[in-house]
């Protein structure tokens, strides 16, 4: 039984237009308590909580389940002090009388001359570090403790330690500076009952009955749940304004709360989708004709699903396999596979872009579409980037609704077996969701240093994980990605690995990582012989437990030889060879490695044949007009477009990544010779009736004026090394796919440097920026998942409170850039570039005209900060109503005049819908 002194105790209240509203510190406890086991029950999968029974060395379920209610009750056992309990209302909403009355309450219980208390530094003992140090005190271990200090977010430092809270700061535990005393034993009693009731609603019947250790990372995982509880527990009312866990009234005491049943209405609001549990997989390659009604499966699909179907501890797996082979359909079967195999209930599919993420969107909805629909139930999902608002199948997907009553429960249950996007599940919980298609900075982050990191950890300890195009990916994002790996090995969680063209160091760093977290060593038990140097194509490798399994009797695919051309000419001799191929039609495609370039081209290619149908895509075009170029582009030459008589199609990188579209010719600037190979993946990429000009592929490499020298622009972006090993190596005839792992490994490996001329110099310079980008990812890593006894120093030195968007920045090595919302000045009312007024137009559609301004503004901070005090001063000229829309609030705009230019800076920006965002110096 605990005492009336303990029920008065308060844990939140706050002034609500006048109604004064607190809540039972008891109360929040019990609620926290009971949200915790049910997430620990319901909520947490198979595999999370066979994971934690590991750490706790167990089979025995109730072993762990009785830590959670413990941590759960207890977690905010730091608010029973005289440091927590005397806090003033906040600032923004202040309440002296609710202040007053809550003390005259404590009075009246039983404390002692409350209202006349004086602390010194009451900050110094927030509740989570006054309840770590309580609980310290009393005894519970230190990977126990740390858990409580930690649940906002952040543990405890390394040096500090929570004993000296105590001796430090006596009078914020206790009132007075004495642990004796029958002021201090009152304050003592209070902690003490609730330290009791932990015990006791947790089915423990003494403290040494508490774990002693808690391996970390478990705790890691523990302390994540724990912020899910209480945050739950602290939400008092769903989007749709219904009842969770709602303050009460002053005139309401703790006696009067029956909190069971405000707990059970309150998890029956919550619980909007279902959990997916799926069934282990019998025959894998059903799923072909039940997810994509394939009658067919091509026999590399088929086999890697066999064999994927075989492992008894899948752990990672990496799919090498041609352009168009079909991958993304292996991945999805063996998430599907590996899910119920492991007991899991979601799937994290990371990408290297924006648009290479919304592609893939498209598809895994209508996968998870099939999933729901096949078993009857409601799955959520999310779209994560930085513009997922303005991806329109993502506003499209119905927000899950809260049952509130018969009628609306009939009607949400005639309406399972459909994907939603659960509004609960934003911010930082996104990461929550079952299902999540992003850019693989989201994946990444669980390498960074950053408050609230345990919630990620939760979410990836439950979901398969996919990664695709991981040749994409930089030295810097694969030193985060390869602690990543680390973490997940740990925690048992498969991860698919896919790509074209993956170099052979990278794949093995990839299995060493993961296995490091997995068994704690970076080399199998059991392994093919040689399977570091395996070249063959396709491939697939797996870890099963500890042994290393490698594929590669696959059968013989399809071959296609593919003529390589060298030239070195000018774009005038460029534009009229491509005019002169074109006599008698075809579709060539014209890969430049940057953006001036590409505008330039398309420009001469207008003045040279003004009755050429030119199409042009890069990076500088709004969103919205790139949305419907890509779109375009789809109709005309994608698998089932409608091809047209001839076309040329000017592009940068943007088109070797997400576009499933085909050339019957392609030129491009010479690049590293895995990106070669990925663009030559939409040359003749589809069987197609061809002009007889174009029945044999051919590609035009394009800046190789000699050997070793490629052009400033092509040097600066892919460094000498990698062009100069592509030049050496680059056959005069690719037959695909046989070629391509050779070619990839032959540039990629270090063995091979001392057949090219004049590489040394070249080799140390490429060796000396991987190495720089290496230590500066590692300035806000965490640590190895086993260094440290507890949570102690897991987050010191991180990397701030950063924004979303700078998190995302911090795991990638991009330069960063500016961008505005391109509008243009109108004597009849501003308006967007293609005429349509502002004032007609939603702020959403608004939102969508934004474009990246060239490097040149962002140089250096100096620039940078020049740049936007500029275009602030513009916006709020013009726009200053946007910082109250939520959709313009922070946005830039570069207003245009009316021959679409503007001034910035002494460059003249010109923006046209079919050339994008152009720039030129102004001389002064």
């Amino acid at each position: 039984m605990v005492s009336q002194r303990t029920k008065t105790l308060w844990a939140k209240k706050r002034n609500d237009n006048g109604r004064e509203l607190w809540l039972p510190l008891l109360v929040h406890l019990i609620d926290t308590q009971n949200v915790i086991n049910y997430l620990y029950l319901h909520w947490l999968n198979d595999g999370q909580r066979t994971f934690l029974r590991q750490g706790f060395d167990t089979d025995d379920d109730a072993v762990v389940q009785r830590l959670i209610k413990f941590i759960g009750f207890i977690h905010d056992i730091g608010k029973a002090t005289p440091a927590f309990q005397t806090k003033k209302s906040y600032r923004f909403n202040p309440a002296p009388e609710l202040d007053q009355e809550l003390i005259e309450r404590l009075i009246q219980s039983g404390f002692t001359d409350l209202d006349q208390v004086y602390l010194a530094e009451p900050n110094k003992s927030p509740h989570t570090v006054a309840g770590e140090a309580l609980l310290a005190y009393w005894g519970v271990p230190e990977t126990i403790s740390a858990i409580i200090g930690g649940h906002h977010g952040k543990p405890l430092r390394k040096n500090e330690h929570p004993q000296g809270q105590l001796n430090n700061y006596e009078k914020n535990y206790w009132q007075v500076d004495s642990s004796s005393g029958e002021i201090s034993l009152k304050w003592q009693s209070v902690q003490e009952e609730l330290f009791e009731e932990a015990l006791r609603s947790s089915g423990y019947s003494d403290i040494s009955e508490i774990p002693q250790m808690i391996p970390k990372p478990q705790a890691v995982v523990i302390e994540g749940l724990l912020i899910m509880a209480d945050w739950l527990a602290s939400t008092e009312y769903s989007d749709d304004q219904v009842e969770l866990f709602n303050l009460f009234p002053l005139t309401t005491t703790y006696d009067g709360i029956d909190t069971q049943t405000r707990f059970q209405n309150a998890m029956i609001t919550w619980e909007r989708t279902s959990r997916w549990s799926p069934q282990r997989i019998i025959d894998g390659k059903e799923l072909y004709t039940k997810r994509w009604g394939f009658t067919n499966v091509r026999p590399v699909q088929g086999k890697m699903t066999d064999a994927i179907g075989n492992l008894q501890d899948p752990g990672i797996i990496i799919v090498e396999a041609p352009m168009g082979i079909g991958k993304t359909e292996i991945a999805l079967a063996a998430a599907e596979q590996l899910a119920g195999q492991k007991g899991l209930s979601g799937v994290f599919i990371g990408l290297p872009t924006q648009a290479t993420t919304n592609a893939m969107f498209s598809r895994v909805k209508e996968w998870t579409d099939s999933i729901a629909q096949d078993e009857n139930i409601t799955l959520d999902i999310q779209l994560q980037h930085g513009k997922r608002a303005l991806n329109k199948e993502y506003r499209r997907l119905p927000r899950a609704q809260t049952i509130m009553d018969d009628e609306t429960e009939k009607d949400y249950l005639s309406s399972t077996g459909q994907v939603v996007v659960d509004s609960w599940f934003n911010g930082k919980k996104s990461i929550l969701t079952n299902f999540v298609v992003a850019t693989i900075d989201h994946l990444l982050l669980m390498g960074l240093k950053q408050k609230h990191l345990f919630l990620r950890h939760l979410s990836f300890s439950g979901k398969v994980v996919i990664i695709d195009e991981v040749h994409a990916y930089s030295a810097y994002m694969n030193s985060y990605l390869q602690k990543t790996l680390e973490w997940l090995g740990v925690y048992g969680v498969p991860v698919v690995v896919l790509s074209a063209t993956l170099p052979k160091d990278k794949r093995n760093e990839l299995i060493k990582a993961y296995l490091k977290g997995h068994s704690g060593k970076r080399k199998a038990k059991l392994a093919p012989e040689n399977w570091q140097e395996n070249e063959a194509y396709p491939l697939l490798s797996m870890t099963d437990g500890d042994q290393l399994i490698q594929i590669t009797d696959f059968p013989p695919m399809t071959e296609q030889k593919l003529q390589v051309v060298r030239e070195d000419i000018d774009n005038e001799s460029l534009i009229s060879e491509i005019t002169c191929l074109l006599e008698k039609g075809g579709i060539v495609g014209l890969i430049v490695n940057t953006v001036q370039r590409a505008q330039e081209l398309a420009q001469l290619a207008t003045k040279i044949e003004p009755h050429l149908p030119t199409i042009i895509v890069h990076s500088r075009f709004v969103a919205a007009d790139r949305a419907l170029i890509e779109d375009k582009l789809q109709s005309l030459i994608g698998k089932h477009g409608k091809r047209p008589d001839k076309l040329l199609v000017i592009g940068t990188q943007v088109l070797e990544q997400s576009l499933d579209i085909d050339f019957d010719v392609m030129f491009t600037d010479i690049a590293p010779m895995d990106l070669l190979l990925q663009r030559a993946g939409r040359l003749h990429r589809h069987t197609l009736q061809r002009p007889q000009t174009f029945t044999t592929p051919k590609l035009y490499i394009l800046g190789i004026s000699k050997y070793g020298n490629y052009g400033d622009g092509n040097e600066a972006i892919y460094g000498k090394y990698l062009l100069k090993k592509t030049d050496y190596f680059l056959p005069a005839e690719i037959t695909l796919p046989t070629d391509i792992s050779h070619l990839v490994q032959v540039v990629y490996d270090t063995s091979t440097n001392d057949e090219v001329p004049k590489l040394t110099d070249d080799y140390e310079h490429f060796r000396n920026k991987i190495t720089e980008k290496e230590n500066a990812a590692q300035a806000f890593q965490i640590g190895k998942p086993w260094m440290g006894k507890s949570l102690h120093g897991w987050l010191d030195y991180d990397a701030g409170n950063l924004s979303d968007e700078r998190a995302n920045a911090a795991v990638r090595d991009i330069e960063e850039t500016l961008e505005v919302i391109i509008t243009r000045a109108s004597r009849t009312g501003d308006e967007l570039v293609d005429g349509r007024k502002l004032e007609d137009l939603s702020s959403e559609i608004i939102a969508e005209q934004t474009v990246q301004l060239p490097r040149v503004f962002s140089l250096d901070n100096k620039k940078i900060e020049k740049t936007i005090a500029k275009l602030e001063e513009q916006t709020a000229m013009h726009y200053s109503h946007w910082q109250q829309d939520s959709w313009l609030r922070g946005m830039l705009a570069l207003r245009l005049d009316s021959n679409n230019q503007a001034y910035l800076d002494n460059y003249q920006l010109t923006y046209l819908p079919g050339l994008g965002l152009s720039y030129k110096k102004v001389e002064q």
